[in-house]
């Protein structure tokens, strides 16, 4: 008992298994390995070191976006001119990463409150029965005006005329107003800062330059007119009734190269449509709000209410930075290595299932105990090779035969070296 404890610890320790291989001489079935292999060496290098990058690892940058908005705006309405500047068209005006600039309003002056007639077309009446309180929107009074033939409301009097919308937009200037955008990421595990006035963007250049994707990629300086263009909009069409449009700040980085190298990259997208499309298909079109200035005249309280139709601009900062890692680069190739052994079970079920002498392979690549003889043998203190010397020379006897066919099966060989 102590003995048999003793070999098999022994055994565990300083013994090695090897799984037994056979070689394999058929044509076919060598071209299928192969080109599984060649397949899995390409998806390996081409789409996972190459294309994916997967000897890197990856991070995602944290960062802030400060805008600025210059430009003045002129208009004259029955005579009435007046000058608008940043404090007048950019909402809100703290340099927020969204924001929105005026491009045509409508203006309802001197409102106060009060019981005045709604508009024609909106809440119109015959008789007092049609104006019942808490059927609309507004407060009802119960009173039909017969001179309007609409309902009374009690409300901010004159109430807002915005059927008909200024066509073409009031503030047309807005065009050639300019945008400001100045974004800093930071990569936390890369432990690398970067601002979009990368090295060459200095005071200098910032006072004399306008962003072009060719000719000055990396000026932070946008006109407003060439950024609806590039997302595919008409400056005038969207100036009417209002859009949105996004600006995305692309930080694509590998830091395997010097660090200069990561520039941010300047894309513009609408977000409220495809400009494709027409009118007559598409809803809620455009983009507005209102807002009111209040002023007390004679003791009074008024107010005047701006309609408000303007683009909207949302700064989107997208980022991903790579370096070479050791644990990805392993982790790659492990994987690569783990798929290339699906070349050999494909060639295993051709051999074993789909060959015409697929019993002969199976007799090769498996090799097959007599348990009742073995059980004998160990009896009478023999060896297993002793005990069937001629089962022996029969399985080396298989693997002699030679044959001028390289597809033949005959071309099989096995060699088994006999215990000392």
């Amino acid at each position: 008992m102590k003995n048999q404890i003793t070999n098999a610890i022994s055994d565990f320790f300083f013994e090695y298994e090897t799984p037994r291989q056979v070689l394999v001489r058929n044509r076919r079935v060598g071209v299928v390995c192969r080109i599984i292999q060649l397949v899995v060496l390409a998806y390996i290098i081409g789409w996972v070191f190459i294309y994916e990058k997967g000897y890197q690892s990856t991070d995602i940058a944290v960062g802030s976006v400060f805008t600025k908005m210059k430009g003045v705006g002129y208009t004259s309405i029955n005579g009435s001119e007046r000058v608008w500047d940043v404090a007048d068209y950019v909402f809100p005006s703290q340099g927020d990463a969204s924001f929105v600039v005026m491009t045509n309003y409508i203006i309802t002056e001197g409102q106060q409150m009060g019981k005045c007639p709604e508009l024609h077309g909106k809440h119109n009446c015959s008789s007092n029965a049609d104006c019942e309180g808490g059927s609309f929107k507004r407060q009802m009074t119960g009173e039909c005006v017969d001179e309007t033939k609409t309902c009374q409301v009690l409300a901010w009097c004159p109430v807002e005329d915005d059927l008909v919308i200024p066509d073409p937009p009031m503030l047309m200037s807005a065009e050639n107003y300019t945008l400001f955008i100045k974004n800093s990421v930071t990569f936390p595990l890369f432990g690398v800062s970067r601002s979009n006035l990368v090295e060459g963007i200095d005071a200098g250049y910032i006072r004399k330059c306008l962003y072009h994707p060719e000719n000055a990629p990396l000026c932070p300086i946008f006109r407003l007119g060439d950024i609806v263009k590039l997302s595919g909009f008409n400056f005038e069409t969207i100036a009417t009734v209002g859009g949105a449009i996004g600006v995305v700040v692309d930080w694509t980085c590998n830091f395997d190269v010097a660090v200069t190298h990561c520039k941010p990259k300047y894309t513009f997208h609408g977000l409220y449509g495809n400009p494709a499309e027409t009118d007559k298909v598409r809803a809620s079109v455009g983009y507005n709000f209102r807002y009111a200035q209040h002023y007390m005249e004679d003791r009074i309280p008024k107010r005047t209410l701006f309609k408000v139709f303007g683009i909207r601009f949302d700064i989107i900062v997208q980022s991903l930075a790579r370096k070479f890692d050791i644990i990805p680069t392993l982790t790659a190739i492990g994987s690569g290595v783990g798929i290339f052994g699906v070349a050999t079970v494909v060639c295993d079920l051709v051999l074993l299932y789909l060959l015409p002498k697929r019993a002969f392979y199976k007799n090769m690549k498996f090799k097959y105990t007599d348990t009742h003889a073995q059980q004998d043998s160990e009896w009478l203190g023999l060896e297993t090779s002793d005990c069937c010397p001629f089962d022996a020379n029969a399985r080396q006897g298989q693997g002699t035969g030679q044959t001028d066919d390289p597809d033949s099966e005959a071309g099989s060989t096995e060699t088994e070296v006999p215990k000392k």
